[in-house]
């Protein structure tokens, strides 16, 4: 049965035609698969599904997401970072090469919403990464991402009862409407450089936007993989927000708003 595969020309242009074809027959595609975004279930048949290939020094994988969470794209990933992270690409990936087994490259799933907080309604972007992030230069196979956003100073949060504190700094790209980048200070006091930055600019609700204008600042919530999950809807959202804080994996604070 064919599947709902969205296969982008250089994603096309790197399996080669013959291979996106076969994919998109659905004869070397799975059905349901995990996202490599937020790691919940997909169904190429029924919903549309975005082929994501990574790339590496010598290895090759192709693995799916949402089309909804990510965009069919190349992501080029160092020898380095395939060493270092810690899970493997699951059997809902094809294998380019299937004689090597390759650790997937652990992506930053970030989602925008509302957030009501005291009786105001406040931007917010959701940061919860597709595997778990250990330290550069580490061999272990635990868990750093809150520690090093801590070390950055991101406050610990075990409610939502105020606004975090303002991180200087640190700030959120938006231009034209369309959020770009969450940005850190540059080494030794240079340029701003990018934490995260979209494959391609992501849209933002007007109401979104509007409180984001309003406030001049958006709150970054950040969470270890599997604290939050991929919600549909904002009230969702804020369950899973409340839990992962509860539980003590939630860290957050206000980034200044750069653009409109």
């Amino acid at each position: 049965m064919p599947r709902m595969l969205d296969v982008s020309d250089e994603v096309r242009a790197e399996i080669g035609a013959e291979e996106a074809d076969r994919l998109l027959a659905g004869e070397n595609a799975p059905g349901s698969y995990d996202c490599t975004s937020c790691r919940t279930p997909g169904d190429s048949e029924h919903e549309r599904t975005s082929t994501v290939l990574f790339i590496g020094d010598e290895t090759a994988v192709l693995a799916f997401a949402h089309a909804g969470c990510l965009p069919s794209q190349v992501v080029q990933v160092t020898e380095a970072q395939l060493q270092g992270a810690v899970k493997s690409i699951n059997g809902d990936a094809v294998d380019l090469e299937p004689n090597k087994v390759v650790p997937e490259q652990a992506v930053l799933g970030v989602t925008s919403g509302l957030v009501l907080i005291a009786g105001e309604l406040h931007p917010a972007l959701v940061v919860e990464p597709t595997g778990p992030i250990v330290r550069p230069g580490s061999s272990g196979i635990g868990d750093d991402f809150l520690p090093l956003l801590i070390e950055q100073g991101f406050m610990p949060l075990s409610e939502l009862s105020a606004v975090p504190p303002v991180l200087h700094g640190w700030s959120v790209l938006l231009a034209v409407g369309q959020l770009h980048a969450v940005l850190q200070p540059g080494s030794n006091g240079g340029q701003p450089v990018a934490w995260w930055q979209a494959h391609q600019p992501l849209q933002v609700t007007d109401g979104w936007r509007s409180a984001a204008n309003k406030h001049q600042q958006v709150l970054m919530f950040a969470a270890p993989v599997g604290s939050i999950g991929r919600q549909p809807r904002e009230d969702l959202l804020r369950d899973a927000l409340d839990k992962a804080a509860a539980n003590g994996k939630l860290v957050g604070s206000a980034l200044p708003l750069a653009g409109t």
